[in-house]
C-alpha cells in the first residue's frame, strides 16, 4: 500500500499556497496596512498584548500579528501539526504522524467549508490570514521551515484549542503497521510513561464569597509555553482576556466583561472504533453492513518529508467506511475510527463564546454541539456558576460494549442523535456554592450536589475515576464561605498531596511490622522517623517531599516500574538522592527546577545553567498546582515542562478584577525581557494584576503601536 518517491522538488499536497517556495506577490500590501492603522497593539510590562481594533476582525488581525512577533515558530508548529506537515520540515519519522492527521483533515473539504462559512465567519479567517502574512512580509529576516504563506481556510483545521485533537488516540505504530505493511517504528512508540495531563477549574458562587461576586479559577496544565496570554479589545463588543493557543484566532480559555470559561479534559466517550468485515472485490474493497456490501472509499494521500538529499514523498492508498477511516487491523477485521468531525461548527462555537454577556448566551453556544473533548466550568457577573460535560456525546445502543471495538457490520451499533445539554451530566448554582473539575469524574463536581452516576449512560464518562487532585479539591472548596482572589489562589496553590497521605502510613506499618533483625529496618529508621512526622504538604524545603518522590518511582506506586517491596524502595530512593545530590537528606526545591534556556519546542535542560526551585509537584500526587517532570539521562535535577501553564483568577462584579500568571514570560524569543519574567512569580504562585481595562494600562505600557511599525 505504499510506494516511495523521490521527487526533484517537494509534491504541492496542499496545492500552492501552504507550501509554495515564495509567497506570492504582496498585491495585498496596501489592504493590510490599511487594516493595520485601524489596529492598536498595547504591550504591558510584562509584554502582553492587548490588541483594539474597530472591528472584530481587525482584532483577529492585531492578535495574530502579535502572536507572530512574540513566538512566530511556535505558530507555525501548531499549524504544521494541524494540517499534517510536520515531516515536511523535521523528516520522515513524523511521515506516520501526518498521514494520522491527514485521514481526517481534508484540505479541499475544508476550502469548501471556508466556501459556506457566513460572511463574518469568512472576514475573521480572511483577517487571521492576513494577520501572519503581513508579518512575514514585514519581517523578511523570519524563515519559515514550510508555510511561508498562511490561507484563510487554515483554523478550520485547527478550531478548538484542546492541546491533542480527539484523532491522536489513533496508535501511530498499528497505523503504520496497517499502511506501511511492516511492525511499528521506534519513532511511533511510547516511552512507556505518561504524566498526568489536563487541568483544573474551579467556580464559587457569591453565597460562598466575601464579596458576594462569582468567583471563577483557570488553570489549564499544557505542555510549557503551549498558548500565549492576550488580550482581544473591538467596537462590535468583543473584550475577552486570557489563554490563546499559538496560531488561534480566538481566547480558548478566559474571561470577558461578562462570563468567563475555563475547559478540562472530559474522560467522556465519544470515540468508537468498529470492526469492519471486509471483501475483496474485483473493483476495490467492499465492507459488510446488514445485508449489504457496500464499496469502501478508497483516497490517495501524498505525504510530503525532509531528507538531507532533498524533499521526497510517500504515497498511500487509504480507506473509509461509513464509520471513518480504517486505522488498524484486527485479525481479519479492519478497524475503522469514528469521532467528531465538525470544523466549521467549532470555529463558530470556539469564537462566539468570547463575546456571550449572559448564561443563557453561553448556553446557546454549546447548543452547537462541538467541544468534543472538554468539560466546561463557567462563572458570570450574574452570579451563577454552571458546570458543562461534554459538548459531543452520542446516544448509543446500551446493549453494546462501547468500551472496545463494535461490529461495524450491525447497523444497531451506528451512533443516533446526540444528548442534548440537558441530557447529560451538568450543573447550574448547586447549593454547596462551587464547582470543580480536575480531569475526574463529574460525580463529585458539587460536592453532595454533583450529577448522580446512575442517572446517565456509562459512556457519558468512561474510564475516569476520582483522581488525587479531585480529593485535594474536596478538602479546600466545601464548607468555606469566605473565599476572595487571594484564598481561591490559595486553594490552587495548597500544598497538600493526598497520594501520600494514603500511600506513606502502610510504608510506615511495613516498617513496624518489620522483625528487628531486618537489616533493612535500621537502614532505613531515619527515613521512616521524617516520613512518619510528615504533614503530606510539599515545599521547597520539603526533605520528606523528595523522599516521597524518589520512594514512588523506586517501588512503581507513583510511575509505572517494575515493583519491588515498600522498604527496599525507600532504601533505593535514599542511595539514589544520595548518589546524585550527596545526601538523601536533600530539600524538594534544589531537585525540583523551572529553567527555561531556549524556545525549542523539545526543551533542554542542564544542571549547570541558572533555575530556579519550584515547590509543587506532579498532579499524579494530588498537587492542585502541578509541575511535570522531565527526566534526562544528562541531568540529575529534575525540570518542569509541563502542567501549570496559565494560571488566573477571575472576580465578576460592577467591575472585572484579575490575577494571573504564564509559565515563563510571554516572548520565545531568549534575548527578550519577557523570555523568562514570570519565572519567579510561576514558582511561588505570585500571581501579577491583569490589567483588563484600557485605563488599567496607564503606567503599565511599555509600548503601544500599530502592527508594522
Amino acid at each position: 500500500m505504499k510506494k516511495l518517491l523521490a521527487l526533484a522538488a517537494l509534491y504541492v499536497f496542499f496545492q500552492p499556497p501552504a507550501l509554495s517556495p515564495q509567497p506570492p506577490a504582496n498585491k495585498d500590501a496596501a489592504a493590510w496596512e490599511k487594516r493595520a492603522a485601524n489596529v492598536t497593539i498595547v504591550r504591558d510590562d510584562h509584554g502582553i498584548a492587548h490588541v483594539y481594533g474597530k472591528t472584530d476582525a481587525d482584532a483577529v488581525f492585531g492578535v495574530m500579528y502579535a502572536q507572530a512577533e512574540d513566538d512566530f515558530n511556535r505558530v507555525e508548529s501548531n499549524y504544521l501539526d494541524a494540517i499534517g506537515m510536520r515531516a515536511a520540515a523535521d523528516g520522515e519519522a513524523d511521515v506516520y504522524r501526518d498521514l494520522r492527521v491527514r485521514l481526517f483533515i481534508d484540505p479541499d473539504d475544508l476550502k469548501a467549508q471556508y466556501d459556506k462559512a457566513p460572511q463574518w465567519l469568512k472576514g475573521l479567517m480572511d483577517a487571521y490570514a492576513d494577520g501572519l502574512n503581513f508579518y512575514l512580509s514585514t519581517h523578511p529576516a523570519v524563515t519559515p521551515r514550510v508555510i511561508k504563506h498562511f490561507e484563510a481556510w487554515m483554523p478550520l483545521a485547527f478550531s478548538d484549542g484542546s492541546i491533542g485533537p480527539d484523532f491522536e488516540k489513533v496508535n501511530l505504530g498499528q497505523l503504520e503497521a496497517f499502511y506501511g505493511g511492516r511492525a511499528s517504528s521506534a519513532a511511533t512508540q511510547r516511552d512507556g510513561y505518561d504524566e498526568p495531563t489536563g487541568s483544573n477549574g474551579i467556580a464559587i458562587a457569591p453565597s460562598n464569597t466575601t464579596g458576594h461576586h462569582s468567583l471563577l479559577l483557570i488553570n489549564p496544565h499544557t505542555s510549557f509555553f503551549f498558548r500565549s496570554e492576550a488580550q482581544m479589545v473591538s467596537d462590535e463588543g468583543l473584550n475577552a482576556y486570557g489563554a490563546i493557543t499559538w496560531g488561534q484566532f480566538f481566547i480558548y480559555q478566559g474571561f470577558n466583561e461578562h462570563a468567563g470559561w475555563m475547559h478540562t479534559s472530559s474522560g467522556v466517550d465519544n470515540i468508537d472504533e468498529y470492526l469492519e468485515t471486509v471483501v475483496k472485490k474485483a473493483d476495490g474493497m467492499a465492507y459488510k453492513y446488514g445485508t449489504e456490501e457496500r464499496p469502501m472509499r478508497a483516497r490517495v494521500i501524498m505525504v510530503p518529508y525532509k531528507t538531507a538529499a532533498g524533499a521526497a514523498q510517500k504515497q498511500f492508498t487509504v480507506y473509509y467506511t461509513n464509520h471513518g477511516p480504517i486505522v488498524r487491523q484486527v485479525n481479519d477485521k479492519w478497524v475503522s475510527f469514528r469521532m467528531m468531525q465538525k470544523p466549521l461548527d467549532a470555529l463558530i462555537q470556539s469564537f462566539t463564546r468570547t463575546k456571550v454577556k449572559s448564561l443563557k448566551e453561553f448556553r446557546g453556544t454549546m447548543e452547537l454541539h462541538t467541544n468534543s473533548s472538554n468539560n466546561t466550568i463557567y462563572a458570570d457577573a450574574d452570579g451563577n456558576i454552571a458546570y458543562f460535560h461534554s459538548n459531543f456525546i452520542p446516544k448509543r445502543d446500551p446493549q453494546f460494549d462501547w468500551t472496545k471495538p463494535v461490529d461495524g457490520s450491525t447497523p444497531a451499533t451506528d451512533w443516533k442523535e446526540l444528548m442534548s445539554v440537558d441530557e447529560t451530566p451538568h450543573l447550574l448554582n448547586p447549593a454547596s456554592g462551587f464547582i470543580y473539575n480536575s480531569n475526574n469524574w463529574p460525580w463529585s463536581a458539587a460536592g453532595p450536589d454533583s450529577p448522580k452516576r446512575g442517572d446517565f449512560p456509562a459512556y457519558v464518562d468512561h474510564g475516569t475515576e476520582e483522581s488525587p487532585r479531585g480529593k485535594h479539591a474536596l478538602r479546600v472548596l466545601p464548607g468555606k464561605k469566605d473565599f476572595t482572589i487571594d484564598s481561591l489562589i490559595g486553594a490552587a496553590y495548597d500544598s497538600y498531596l493526598p497520594w501520600f497521605a494514603e500511600q506513606i502510613p502502610p510504608l510506615v506499618k511495613a516498617w513496624d511490622n518489620a522483625p528487628a533483625g531486618d537489616p533493612l529496618k535500621n537502614t532505613v529508621a531515619e527515613q521512616i522517623a521524617l516520613l512518619r512526622a510528615w504533614d503530606f504538604r510539599w515545599g521547597v524545603d520539603s526533605v520528606p517531599t523528595s523522599l516521597g518522590v524518589y520512594w514512588s518511582d523506586s517501588t512503581g506506586g507513583g510511575r509505572r516500574g517494575t515493583p519491588v517491596s515498600p522498604l527496599q524502595a525507600l532504601a533505593d530512593a535514599s542511595d539514589k538522592l544520595t548518589r546524585d545530590f550527596g545526601t538523601w537528606k536533600t530539600p524538594w526545591g534544589q531537585i525540583n527546577r523551572f529553567q527555561r534556556l531556549t524556545d525549542d519546542i523539545a526543551p533542554k535542560f542542564d544542571d549547570s545553567a541558572p533555575s530556579i526551585p519550584v515547590g509543587f509537584t506532579s498532579s499524579r500526587y494530588g498537587s492542585l498546582a502541578s509541575f511535570g517532570l522531565a527526566r534526562s539521562p544528562n541531568t540529575k535535577k529534575l525540570y518542569g515542562n509541563t502542567g501549570n501553564s496559565f494560571v488566573a483568577v477571575v472576580e465578576f462584579g460592577d467591575r472585572v478584577r484579575a490575577r494571573a500568571v504564564t509559565a515563563g514570560g510571554e516572548s520565545g524569543d531568549p534575548k527578550s525581557p519577557h523570555f523568562n519574567d514570570q519565572a519567579e512569580r510561576y514558582a511561588t504562585g505570585n500571581l501579577r494584576p491583569v490589567y483588563f481595562y484600557r485605563e488599567d494600562l496607564k503606567g503599565h505600557t511599555e509600548r503601544q503601536y500599530h502592527p508594522g511599525q
